[in-house]
């Protein structure tokens, strides 16, 4: 049984990278990022086992690649905070997705 529902499209200001096989997202002023938005238990249990698969909880070595950090994005009903794992390395060195859409 699944414990996230999925509330809809959302987007954040920011820019995304394409790190190997799959995105890094970094906040910002510049750029839109299109995700979707899940809704989550108010449980840290949950939170703890996304941060071992995204290999941010605290007995994996730093610096870790992604960092959780909570930031506003704009779903259909408006802005609300939400928990992303932003992209926490050099990003110099990669390539940047103009249209902000991973998936595109």
């Amino acid at each position: 049984m699944s414990v996230a529902h999925h509330a809809g499209p959302a987007a954040a200001r920011g820019r995304l990278y394409r790190a190997g096989d799959y995105p890094g997202f970094v906040p910002g002023p510049d750029g839109v990022v299109a995700g979707d938005l899940f809704l989550l238990p108010d449980d840290p249990a949950v939170l703890n086992r996304i941060d071992e698969y995204e290999e941010c909880a605290a007995h994996f070595p730093q610096p870790w690649e992604y960092r959780r950090e909570r930031l506003t994005v704009h779903a259909g009903d408006g802005p609300v905070q939400a928990w992303a794992y932003v992209y926490a390395r050099d990003v110099s060195a990669l390539q940047w997705i103009e249209s902000g859409d991973f998936l595109r």
